[in-house]
């Protein structure tokens, strides 16, 4: 199947990930040299769930990450547009639901923490998709996004970028199901914005107290940030 473009229309997005999802979390770990269970496990860290919280974990995939969630001891639901990742990883024993970031299934206040791991890049309007995960969180809940991001040491940038354009869809036709999805992969990587521009867009989107950390170099980037109290609230204070 065909690779999504850049314009990220909704459905093709998703059929590009329907036609990855059977080697997923393989072709994962090889591309990122192992990296991704690292990267995983600090996000999981920096959410910082708590037995009894409600936390979702948007564009969850095969739902690897949200079983890392639910050794926690919060409940933890993974949510995900692409069909065919929810089959792959419907073996996992958590629970899945079809949804759309930028239309929510869920009420206002929902979840004490929403999550993202590399998918936000995918939705077709990112600020439209932070504020919907900002209306779905209680006042005072937690956003972490997981993101690839833009490496800080010059020479790690420039082998990271030639990596993207000539390796990896190389190795991605020797594991991926299919490989012209990470033509789109790097493409989207590189169009991304930096870990300043992304921490104000995040801002716009009405989060407060954003800051992120860098992961292997900033190659990624953890933005962490919180649900503002409504103003009447902050004022009783």
């Amino acid at each position: 199947m065909p690779r999504a473009g850049l314009d990220k229309d909704p459905r093709d997005v998703a059929a590009m990930f329907d036609g990855v999802a059977r080697r997923y979390d393989l072709t994962n770990t090889v591309l990122s040299c192992g990296q991704d269970h690292g990267w995983r496990r600090r996000t999981c860290e920096a959410v910082r769930a708590r037995p009894g919280e409600r936390v979702l974990d948007l564009a969850a995939g095969t739902a690897v990450s949200t079983v890392a969630l639910a050794h926690t001891g919060a409940w933890s639901l993974a949510a995900d547009f692409s069909l065919g990742m929810l089959r792959a990883g419907r073996h996992r024993s958590v629970p899945l639901v079809a949804a759309d970031a930028l239309a929510l299934p869920f009420a206002d206040g929902s979840f004490d923490a929403v999550t993202i791991s590399f998918g936000l890049r995918n939705t077709a309007d990112p600020a439209a998709a932070l504020a919907e995960m900002a209306r779905v969180t209680r006042p005072g809940g937690r956003l972490v996004v997981c993101e690839f991001s833009t490496p800080v040491w010059r020479p790690l940038r420039t082998v990271y970028i030639e990596y993207l354009i000539r390796a990896l869809p190389a190795v991605a036709r020797r594991v991926s199901s299919n490989p012209d999805a990470y033509v789109y992969l790097a493409e989207s990587i590189r169009a991304w914005p930096d870990q300043r521009a992304l921490a104000c867009q995040i801002a716009a989107a009405g989060w407060v107290e954003v800051e992120w950390g860098n992961l292997t170099g900033g190659v990624v980037a953890l933005h962490r940030a919180v649900r503002p109290a409504p103003r009447h609230q902050a004022e009783a204070r």
